[in-house]
């Protein structure tokens, strides 16, 4: 850790290399062994350890003054290995979308109140779509975030919401609720003027929206046969995730 960097929490990259102290070939780690490797003494090493149990990154050995890696920790690896799955099982439906209907194609996921794209493929124009992947506009305001939206509960909404006027909240909790009811979301941009976008979901093996894909063009090019193509390509994708 680098004392120059005034950004880093202390603390969070202390638990981190705790975790890392645990390996294939040192499984299980005994309070003097993680202070050990974090270069503090036992009592600082204390609360780290303690921490990590309490919120169940480790396990103490039965009958043992151990400790050894918990629940917790998969679920954060599964998270990992779920977002690659996705973007692996996406990519192919979506450029085959592109090249069916020539009209951009994206993948996004829910970033707190913006959608974060993934995937996309661009159409041959150039024009159909300038995001670009890693890109963050607001979920109110594009078709994919306004899909993610309506399948998050009003109290999650309100939470994410909770520092914006109440106008916007109304808004955005009128626009959820009439979204819900169609099965995909269909929206002019106001960021890329002239063009419109359809957005259906991705749902994993549990039948959860984890992701929404759209297809954006000129809105000139609209049809109900570019709601069902984008729709039939999200079902084959939840598909490959086991929905």
């Amino acid at each position: 850790m680098s004392d120059k960097d005034p950004y880093l929490v202390p603390g969070l990259v202390r638990g981190l290399a705790a975790l890392k102290s645990f390996t294939p070939q040192t499984p299980e780690n005994g309070l003097a062994d993680i202070a050990r490797a974090l270069g503090v003494t036992r009592s600082a090493a204390f609360r780290t350890v303690h921490t990590l149990v309490s919120e169940g990154y480790l396990l103490e050995v039965p009958g043992k003054a151990r400790y050894r890696l918990g629940p917790q920790v998969l679920s954060l690896s599964y998270g990992f290995l779920a977002s690659r799955e996705l973007l692996e099982v996406a990519q192919k439906p979506l450029e085959a979308l592109r090249d069916d209907l020539d009209w951009s194609t994206h993948l996004g996921v829910l970033d707190g109140l913006h959608v974060l794209y993934l995937i996309r493929y661009p159409a041959t124009d150039g024009l159909s779509s300038l995001v670009h992947v890693g890109s963050r506009l607001p979920a109110s305001q594009t078709a994919m975030g306004r899909l993610l939206l309506c399948h998050r509960s009003e109290r999650e909404i309100r939470r994410l919401m909770a520092d914006r006027p109440a106008r916007d909240v109304a808004t955005a909790l009128a626009n959820s609720e009439r979204d819900r009811q169609a099965q995909t979301v269909v929206h002019e941009g106001q960021f890329e003027s002239g063009l419109c976008s359809v957005a259906a979901p991705v749902r994993d093996m549990s039948g959860a929206v984890v992701a929404a894909i759209s297809a954006t063009k000129s809105a000139q090019g609209f049809g109900k046969a570019v709601e069902r193509q984008t729709l039939s390509t999200a079902h084959a994708i939840s598909k490959g995730l086991g929905a």
